[in-house]
């Protein structure tokens, strides 16, 4: 009882800060967006820094545009954690100086899981707040020394693994494109405010496609990096102390151009000398345009798991004919099975029985039901659910439909030290064979989608039908700690994109495992017209410019070939 009511005090404590923040804010952010606004939000990022450094824009003015963008965004879509327009604008009037900064004037939103000085890092959870952060992070640091705007903290789902965007302090975050999804998740709230043009750029964190998701949910471009090469120290984890699967600091954008300015800008100002998990690798350029080099592109279209939606596999088969169309090679992948992947990294995230990343929560506080059934299923003893994986086997039929499921279900089971240092071991050598089957097929990169479905519907009851197992496209890369990518390609369309009428009768559907049948269960072409869809792209280990290299060549083939290249809509 005491837990509860001390819940209920700090969650409406909370939420009247954010209220009275709001409420506070100086006029001008009110006033309706003037045509002076607009010539700014129309810049690039490079653009941007460029008329900084040239006086012709002021910081404090590009602050003052974006920031009418974002109180709408949150307006329209419950974004926004918390918000210091004055503390920004004292920077505004400092960034001006004799040497060029090279983020001047960029306005940058924050994750509510990253440390900013002054400030909560709640995680969602209402135990964290009324406690700001005594220092920023690192990479806030380095964004402030580079002339970045950090004027606002965005919303996240409680405990953050989750593919909608919810929690009891905050509320629920809506997709931009259509209130009746989610915007993705954990950095839902930064990809609602990042398509409203609400900033130029949002920083978040992946474990397991919780930037990734949300860019593609959002029509927004992400690429999430290898471990240590953008700054992670002091970007909370949801699952603290885990090393075995990472949670990875990645930054979203608008456009492809910006994505990849942001990058080597924050590169090349050393982000090793503000952070000690950061790795001293220079930027290094690539472009496959202008070398005229033809690319041979790894393909999974399925990966045995969950197989895709039809809008979702439209999008991939749209990207494969326009590249080859442009003379690259697409071909299937052969790699170690992405179940047995799975099924290591699975184990490894909630060895502690999910423990800590429910660690937090307090007594009657919402946590959204698929991670609650994680918990669920890993209290069970493990002869029970050894149980229930024979009996999927022996009584699925097609028999072997749900083979997939069984095999996940009768490993699911917290896990000793020395069961999980077993595990570190078969990580890495399923690392080394995916390493070895990719050279041996001679690879460039790799095409893949990045989840089965366009958008999650926002009701957490959904989370829970798809399971955290849906994940599999995105948290596959997170274990093999690859450079991963995802760009928007195209639309749901109600006419290309309808199931059959006859398709629960289908043989394809008949074989799929009850998992994938729950997702397909959520899939609605007329409900979901005109969300976005897009693919992934996938490189090596420390190959973050190789995939914004891919990502490039393949939005000009799309324009190229097809005339058919992603243009945002406006809000």
């Amino acid at each position: 009882m005491l837990s509860y009511l001390q819940h209920r005090r700090d969650r409406e404590r909370k939420r009247d800060q954010i209220r009275e923040r709001l409420d506070h804010t100086p006029p001008i952010y009110a006033e309706p967006s003037a045509d002076e606004d607009a010539k700014i939000l129309a810049l690039s990022l490079s653009q941007l820094v460029a008329a900084c450094a040239e006086k012709s824009v002021s910081p404090l003015d590009v602050l003052r545009a974006y920031g009418k963008r974002a109180l709408s965004a949150h307006a329209a879509t419950n974004c926004l954690a918390d918000v210091f327009f004055d503390d920004a604008e004292r920077t505004a009037r400092l960034v001006p100086s004799l040497d060029p900064k090279p983020l001047a004037g960029v306005p940058v939103g924050i994750k509510d899981c990253i440390d900013v000085e002054g400030h909560d890092t709640t995680l969602g959870f209402s135990a964290n707040t009324g406690r700001p952060a005594r220092s920023s992070a690192p990479l806030v640091r380095l964004l402030r020394d580079a002339g970045a705007l950090i004027y606002v903290k965005t919303t996240l789902p409680t405990a953050c693994l989750s593919f909608e965007c919810s929690s009891d302090i905050f509320g629920v975050t809506t997709n931009p494109y259509n209130p009746a999804f989610s915007p993705g998740a954990s950095t839902g709230g930064g990809a609602a405010l990042l398509a409203w043009q609400g900033t130029l750029i949002e920083v978040g964190t992946d474990i397991g496609g919780s930037t990734r998701y949300p860019a593609v949910y959002c029509g927004l471009y992400a690429v999430k990096g290898t471990l240590g090469r953008f700054p992670n120290t002091g970007c909370v984890s949801c699952t603290p102390g885990l090393e075995a699967v990472p949670t990875v600091t990645s930054p979203l954008a608008r456009s492809l151009d910006d994505l990849e300015e942001f990058w080597r800008r924050v590169v090349e100002m050393k982000p090793w000398e503000y952070d000690h998990t950061c790795a001293p690798i220079p930027w290094t350029p690539v472009d496959f345009l202008t070398s005229g080099r033809k690319l041979r592109f790894g393909l999974i279209a399925d990966d045995g798991v969950v197989p895709p939606t039809p809008a979702v596999a439209r999008a991939l088969h749209e990207v494969v004919t326009a590249l080859r169309d442009q003379g690259h090679e697409v071909v299937p992948f052969s790699p170690p099975s992405p179940l047995e992947g799975l099924k290591i990294g699975y184990q490894l995230m909630f060895s502690d029985g999910a423990v800590s990343v429910l660690e937090p929560r307090r007594s009657g506080e919402f946590v959204n039901p698929a991670l609650l059934t994680v918990r669920f299923i890993l209290r069970l003893p493990l002869w029970l659910k050894k149980i229930q994986a024979t009996f999927l086997r022996w009584f699925s039929r097609p028999r072997g439909r749900n083979e997939s499921w069984a095999s996940l279900l009768e490993i699911f089971h917290p896990r000793t030290a020395l069961q999980e240092r077993k595990l570190v071991v078969q990580r890495d050598a399923y690392r080394a064979a995916w390493h070895d089957a990719w050279h041996e097929q001679g690879l460039d990169l790799l095409l893949t989608v990045p989840h089965a479905l366009p958008a999650m519907p926002k009701d957490p009851a959904a989370s829970d039908q798809a399971t955290l197992v849906s994940a599999n496209y995105a948290f596959l890369y997170n274990i093999l700690d690859c450079a991963a990518g995802v760009m928007p390609v195209s639309y749901v369309d109600r006419a290309q994109d309808s199931y059959a009428p006859d398709f629960r009768h289908s043989e394809r559907y008949r074989n799929m495992s009850d998992i994938a049948r729950a997702v397909h269960g959520l899939y609605d072409a007329d409900a979901m017209n005109g969300l976005p869809v897009g693919v992934q792209v996938v490189g090596g280990r420390f190959q973050e410019e190789r995939v914004i290299a891919g990502m490039r060549l393949i939005e000009y083939a799309l324009w190229a070939e097809r005339d058919k290249g992603f243009v945002p809509r406006s809000f």
